[in-house]
């Protein structure tokens, strides 16, 4: 009964993580909208540049280490290794002390050689700024972990989202009263990057009252014992590597633009004032595909640890339907928000960023959505079953693919030429993932049928959104402004498309009621195809 309870006990705090994680997600792709709105392209073009190397850090000291502090220590749960978890405790505390403190000192001291690199040596003073976020991390990890492998997500669910809160709400209303008072965009962009540091003290504020207010744990008592220390840094960076893999791929793909793009399009005769706008602009396509993956980081968060969980399992069902279905809804949703926003693009981009300025780079920009769907899916299935070195190199030859094509493609296309860049690497990353993965386990993974479906699904849309904007945009909405037409185009386009799309797809059966129980919300979809395909044989 005990164990029933702790069990149950454990669910309810890992859907509440789940949840909690995907608000964080969508809290991080939609602050940037107002935050543009705020400091304009040049100033989001500031910010962005800098943004990823703190990201990085971030992603994987306090979520990656977390992960990693956490297994380790739930692997040494019996009285016996007291010793041993203070000992973890000790080394990963100090080690990931080390490296926080390391890209601390590379940020700060490194901060002129690193904007020089990019172009733009005003971007000193955000690195500066920035660098003291990773001081933070050290602290995170520890008590994340170490709530996590008590089974204890609560804590950290409301950590994530207090963090995230307070993280956006200074960015927006700091930036608000900088830009107010006639200070620079640097100044602006330095502010929201101190956001990040008040919101991590938040975080920390709130894990450790929560420490407190229960019994401390066990982890910090007791005396380490004498243990080889290198197992333990070896586990704990190759662990909190393979769990960040996914997250980490797009910050390093940004990465890769903040050092090649300002300067290539100034090297090829863009001055500096409409290379900035235009970098700004091109990064307006980044909130567009965090939003556009939520699904997939939906399943990667929910159903794929059921994956790992019964490939271990010597009787029941095993992880092959799991793997099927979450294959299949990763490629559905990817094509179905990739495509839709593709064709709602130029409506889009004026609704939230005032502009249609470079729609058609946005609209190769955001097919990424479909490659970065298929992408975190597969690599968190890989996770489950244990693989994570090859990943890690059909990762990082997809990263050495990115950097060639931008110096290819964009002098010659422009800032065309990083959005093709960016789909050629994550499409190689994709593929490659695939073929990797049928090499090792060779299951179907989709019919033939689900293809034609979702093909036919997909020209259906295309036909009725293609039509709907024609008309939205050329008679219905042309009394309103320009930038209130372009929202009741591109919302009344989101919802005939998503509409024909899922009732096509609800018809179709692709995916049996019985699967779309097991999905995150999918309950909705299981009804409506039920009562779909009941009026069908009705009305036979």
């Amino acid at each position: 009964m005990n164990n029933q309870w702790t069990m149950k006990k454990f669910m309810r705090g890992a859907v509440l993580l789940t949840i909690a994680a995907l608000l964080v997600k969508a809290l991080s792709a939609i602050y940037r909208v107002p935050f543009q709105n705020i400091v304009g392209d040049q100033g989001f073009y500031i910010y962005q540049q800098v943004y990823p190397f703190i990201g990085v850090l971030t992603v994987w000291t306090s979520y990656g280490f977390a992960v990693a502090i956490s297994k380790l220590l739930a692997d040494n749960q019996t009285s016996e290794d007291v010793g041993q978890r203070k000992t973890i405790i000790s080394v990963a505390f100090i080690y990931v002390s080390i490296i926080s403190i390391c890209s601390f000192l590379v940020l700060f001291l490194g901060a002129g050689t690193l904007a020089s690199w990019m172009g733009d040596r005003n971007l000193a003073q955000l690195l500066k700024t920035g660098s003291i976020v990773v001081l933070l991390m050290p602290f995170l990890a520890l008590l994340k972990g170490s709530f996590q492998s008590k089974g204890q997500m609560e804590p950290i669910a409301y950590g994530q989202v207090v963090e995230q809160t307070i993280r956006v709400i200074v960015i927006l209303v700091g930036t608000y009263l900088v830009m107010k008072n006639g200070a620079s965009l640097y100044t602006a962009g330095s502010t929201a990057l101190f956001g990040a540091f008040v919101g991590e003290i938040a975080g920390i504020v709130l894990l450790v009252i929560y420490l407190k207010s229960k019994k401390p744990t066990s982890y910090f008592k007791g005396r380490m014992i004498v243990t080889p220390i290198k197992p333990i840094i070896k586990d704990l960076t190759v662990i909190s590597l393979s769990v960040s893999m996914s997250s980490l791929i797009l910050l390093f793909f940004q990465l890769v633009d903040s050092f090649t793009v300002f300067r290539l399009l100034t090297d090829n005769g863009l001055s500096r004032i409409l290379a900035m706008e235009t970098k700004g602009i091109y990064d307006r396509g980044l909130p567009l595909v965090q939003m556009g993956i939520l699904i997939a980081s939906t399943l990667s968060l929910s159903i794929v640890p059921l994956i790992a969980h019964t490939t271990h399992k010597k009787s029941g069902r095993n992880a092959t339907p799991y793997a099927q279905l979450t294959f299949k809804i990763a490629f559905l949703f990817g094509v179905a928000a990739s495509l839709g926003l593709i064709l709602v693009l130029p409506a889009v981009n004026e609704m939230l960023f005032e502009t249609r300025d470079l729609s058609p780079t946005l609209m190769v920009f955001c097919a990424q959505i479909f490659w970065l769907s298929l992408l975190l899916t597969m690599t968190s299935i890989l996770q489950g079953l244990g693989k994570v070195i090859m990943p890690a190199i059909i990762l990082a030859i997809g990263l050495c693919l990115k950097i060639i094509s931008n110096f290819i493609l964009l002098p010659t296309y422009g800032i065309m030429g990083a959005a093709i860049a960016g789909n050629i690497g994550f499409g190689f990353i994709t593929l490659g993932l695939y073929m990797y993965l049928r090499s090792i386990w060779t299951i179907r993974y989709a019919s033939l049928r689900f293809y034609g479906h979702v093909l036919i699904g997909s020209l259906l849309m295309i036909v009725s959104v293609t039509g709907w904007t024609l008309l939205a945009d050329g008679w219905l909405f042309d009394g309103f402004s320009n930038r209130l037409a372009a929202m009741f185009t591109a919302i009344s386009s989101v919802l005939i498309g998503a509409g024909i799309f899922l009732i096509y797809i609800a018809k179709s059966r692709i995916i049996a009621e019985k699967e779309w129980f097991l999905l995150p919300m999918g309950r909705r979809m299981a009804m409506m195809q039920l009562r779909f395909n009941t009026n069908r044989k009705g009305s036979l």
